[in-house]
């Protein structure tokens, strides 16, 4: 019975990591190397995150700059960087390339706020489904005979309980991000 909620809590719990990782490239007016990290550069015939090919620093609150362990990638690695969403020109000085994050307007906050409760919702969904495909498994299980009709009615409370706990983990996670992106 336990490993049968551990395997949908660990379901939840990935849930809350992919939350945790969407939110972390939202970017909140300030440098955050996280926007950097689902993009990779050509290195050597080999698609290669940025981080894993050059040195990520925050030498200022707005400024992200990168310096790339072999020079030849700056050229790729900016790039990248153009190709990509995050909507910032990379500063190239030859041996390290600089992403100054504007300062952001009260609409884009705002914009960036609706974001981030979108992804909370969605995480939420996603939260509601496990719970549905756990219900429905404790259902087949009673139906077989895996379990007595007691043993059904604890495991959906565990369900709920463990839904209700990570519910309220995406909940905080997202006004954490929310009061961050705000705040000027």
């Amino acid at each position: 019975m336990d490993e049968f909620l551990l395997t949908f809590e660990e379901k939840m719990e990935k849930t809350l990591s992919n939350l945790s990782e969407e939110l972390s490239v939202i970017r909140a007016g300030r440098a955050n190397p996280a926007v950097l990290s689902k993009l990779t550069v050509d290195y050597y015939g080999s698609a290669s995150p940025i981080g894993q090919v050059a040195s990520i620093t925050v030498p200022e609150a707005r400024i992200l700059q990168i310096a790339p362990w072999d020079k030849s990638l700056i050229k790729k690695i900016e790039k990248a960087i153009n190709m990509s969403d995050i909507g910032i020109n990379p500063n190239n000085d030859g041996s390290v390339i600089r992403l100054v994050f504007p300062e952001l307007t009260e609409e884009r906050r705002k914009d960036l706020a609706k974001d981030v409760k979108k992804k909370g919702e969605a995480a939420k969904v996603a939260l509601r489904n496990i719970r549905r495909d756990a219900n429905d498994k404790i259902k087949k299980g009673e139906k077989a005979g895996d379990f007595t009709e007691d043993d059904a009615k604890a495991a959906n409370e565990k369900i709920q309980k463990l839904t209700d706990k990570y519910t309220e983990k995406v909940e905080k996670a997202t006004e954490v991000k929310t009061k961050e992106i705000m705040t000027v």
